[in-house]
């Protein structure tokens, strides 16, 4: 989510900073919605399920949808309507800040009513939590507010030290410091009171794909979320990435067409490197029609041009021509 080299949400910030308007104010901006007050998470440990709840599912499937089809001002409402449902839900905390990145000064005015709603109500846990992600936006975006969100992040566990939410930030915040164990200890704590936290499942996935070298294990937490956020198309690029670590091609390509399919206007980590990814387990099964074809998409798309240009020139110059029954192959690029 927020780390230049890995995590979703990250790549979505450094398209959103990319454009010269983005810290520029909003003429006349709509100031955005409050936090709801409330000072717990939404619902009690021992039975929360926050994707079990249909109203709350019905905006997160709307904002994703708008979110990927680069819609982000109706995206940004939609997430705000899944917090109105449920407060403290990390996966839609994240996208509502993502959603305003992309537009010109909506994260500083998102930021500013979260700061005078954390002053105003102190002991509000939802309140420290969302302006703690904001802060960590923030970050990403070139404002180093790391100090502040680590600050506003550990006031929320403060309040309430079973909160899954504040317990994902900080994780966050350690695997983009390269902690893992601190990282993972932060993510563990999370789904021991929200086994359904995608964000905590997304960078526990990733972790262990990249740090702790456990592709299978980090299968474990990424392969049922697809179930609970269907158009997280994110999500699938990730699963088909852990796939391919573990040589289950076929699987893979499933997910990974999945996921380029769900971000066809290219805004995250499955319309910007599914394409190669995809085109490098085509490659390694020699079959370098299919592999030309993506790749000449991935040109045609804008999208990891430079890496799918290099591989179109090597299939061109026969690199991965047949040798004595076998495919010439280079490491994949996951």
């Amino acid at each position: 989510m927020l780390s230049s080299s890995a995590g979703s949400l990250a790549l979505l910030l450094l398209i959103a900073t990319s454009n010269p308007a983005f810290a520029a104010p909003v003429p006349g901006a709509k100031p955005a919605t409050a936090p709801a007050a409330a000072t717990k998470p939404a619902l009690p440990a021992a039975i929360r399920n926050d994707y079990a709840n249909r109203a709350f599912v019905d905006r997160i499937d709307a904002g994703l949808k708008h979110f990927y089809a680069r819609d982000f001002k109706k995206a940004q409402d939609d997430f705000e309507k899944a917090l109105a449902v449920i407060p403290d839900n990390t996966l839609a905390i994240s996208f509502l800040n993502a959603a305003a990145a992309q537009q010109p000064g909506a994260l500083d005015v998102l930021t500013n009513v979260e700061e005078d709603a954390a002053t105003g109500a102190p002991k509000n846990y939802v309140n420290h939590v969302r302006l703690g992600l904001s802060y960590m936006f923030q970050s990403v975006a070139g404002r180093d507010r790391t100090q502040d969100a680590r600050e506003e992040l550990n006031a929320a566990v403060a309040l309430d030290p079973d909160g899954a939410a504040a317990h994902v930030g900080l994780g966050i915040m350690r695997f983009n410091e390269r902690s893992a164990n601190r990282s993972k200890t932060e993510l563990l704590a999370a789904l021991k009171t929200d086994a359904d936290n995608v964000l905590a499942r997304e960078y526990l996935g990733q972790l262990y794909q990249s740090d702790l070298r456990d592709p299978q294990r980090g299968l474990s937490y990424l392969i049922d979320v697809p179930n609970l956020v269907p158009q997280y198309a994110d999500i699938n690029f990730h699963i088909g990435s852990l796939l391919h670590d573990l040589h289950q091609s076929d699987a893979a390509i499933g997910y990974l067409k999945k996921a380029i399919a769900l971000d066809a206007a290219h805004v995250g980590e499955a319309g910007q490197h599914g394409y190669t990814l995809l085109g490098r387990i085509y490659i390694e099964q020699h079959d370098l029609a299919s592999a030309t074809s993506i790749l000449n998409a991935a040109v045609a798309n804008d999208v990891d041009t430079i890496y799918a240009k290099t591989l179109l020139a090597k299939i061109k110059a026969g690199d991965y021509d047949k040798v004595e029954g076998k495919a010439s192959s280079e490491p994949a690029k996951s």
